[in-house]
């Protein structure tokens, strides 16, 4: 009897620190969702709040990436021509290892607001796996959680010509592969599911050449697994299974950021965006796929957030909007200032999110009119979203200008 007490302790512990994981961009869901019966910290600033804080090398716009009791970060050095992989001490901040992945052959241009290390770590609870853009081409290094080096393998090639504003999408772990969407005006655009054992091709879904930079998503809809991505002037949904095309739609424009959502119960998804045209639209999952609701608001580099009913999300314009999903009636939008890459996340029922400008407003996800808890300053700039995990929030922002800037991960709470 003891023996099985043990053991069932032992399994809740193990579920227990599994579920404060945020092993990939979206985290565990997909939805950018804590888990259910999370908290973390409503106010903060340098002075108060802070377990503690961390001078990160380099810069990168990764969001943190949780796996146990360690953080996995990239970071890129133009000076010293390096993009790396940096493991940070989940309690203390104590920065464990930095491990270069690329020496050399960054690209000679990318956007202002873009960096070398923008896409976030993906994890399987056993390996880590980074991608960067180096030499031409979409490259993914696999690491155990120690920072050895398991494995690298060149993707795909990407130099894109017309648009040369770096890399932006994420790579996402969907039913044991390792999704890939690498998009640009040439003829190795695709979305690529490769294997995490050793980086080795599964299947690709050509892509039409175009510039676009949004994340593939996986989310169970129509009675099915869908992988969705927005950009190209389509909605296009694949079997993550397979890689091919279950149905595509002519919506969004040609360049979107951020990660498409979706609302289960009525079968909608959602995406905005975007270049040139701006849009948010609600599209059916099943069906005939027709368009339900567009907008003309703008949510460019940042992706939506639905929660219970409704879709939330954070113009370029630095307007906050609540609209119903399954009709898109606004119900309320607040202006908050300020530019926005940062994706909201929803931790119970608060919704975190970070402007471009280094402010984080914390407001309840309600419909019943904006009602906002806190505005939190730290540093003078903040691009990664934000990852909830065990009561804390971890935050990764830059403070200062030109050669003085310098950055910064922070554990904010107890």
């Amino acid at each position: 009897m003891r023996n099985l007490i043990a053991a069932a302790l032992l399994l809740t512990a193990a579920c227990s620190a599994c579920a404060q994981d945020w092993r990939q961009w979206r985290g565990p869901t997909g939805d950018n969702h804590a888990a259910a019966g999370a908290t973390a910290p409503v106010e903060w600033s340098e002075d108060a709040g802070l377990a503690w804080l961390t001078p990160i090398p380099g810069r990168g716009h990764s969001s943190p990436t949780i796996v146990g009791d360690r953080i996995y970060l990239t970071t890129a050095d133009e000076q010293e021509q390096t993009q790396s992989l940096l493991i940070v001490d989940k309690a203390t901040g104590r920065l464990i290892r930095q491990e270069v992945a690329h020496r050399d052959g960054l690209p000679a241009r990318i956007h202002g607001n873009n960096t070398h290390a923008s896409p976030t770590v993906a994890s399987d609870g056993e390996r880590v796996f980074a991608l960067f853009y180096q030499k031409s081409g979409a490259r993914v290094t696999a690491f155990d959680l120690s920072g050895q080096r398991l494995w690298q393998r060149k993707v795909c090639g990407f130099d894109p010509q017309m648009y040369q504003f770096g890399f932006g999408s994420s790579p996402r772990l969907v039913d044991g592969k390792l999704i890939i969407s690498a998009e640009y005006d040439g003829p190795d655009a695709g979305v690529y599911a490769i294997d995490p054992a050793d980086g080795g091709e599964i299947w690709k879904a050509p892509r039409r050449p175009g510039i676009s930079f949004s994340t593939p998503i996986d989310a169970q809809l129509a009675g099915r697994r869908q992988l969705m991505l927005s950009g190209d002037g389509l909605i296009v949904s694949y079997d993550p299974a397979t890689g091919e095309k279950l149905w595509s739609q002519i919506a969004s424009t040609v360049a979107t950021c951020g990660t498409m959502v979706w609302d289960a119960e009525n079968q909608l998804a959602f995406a905005s965006g975007g270049y040139p045209d701006s849009f948010t639209l609600a599209i059916r999952a099943d069906g005939e796929h027709q368009v339900v609701w567009d907008n003309s608001v703008k949510c460019y580099e940042q992706s939506l957030l639905f929660a219970n009913g409704y879709v939330y999300g954070v113009s370029d314009r630095g307007v906050a909007y609540c609209w119903r999903s399954i009709d898109g009636e606004e119900m309320w939008r607040q202006r908050l200032g300020g530019g926005y890459s940062a994706s909201p996340v929803l931790v119970g029922d608060a919704i975190y999110v970070s402007s471009e400008q280094g402010t984080t407003f914390v407001f309840r996800a309600t419909h019943e009119g904006y009602q906002q808890l806190a505005e939190n300053q730290l540093g003078t700039d903040c691009f990664p979203t934000t990852t909830p995990s065990g009561g804390r929030l971890y935050h990764r922002y830059g403070n200062g200008q030109g050669a003085q800037r310098q950055e910064y991960l922070a554990a904010i709470g107890e």
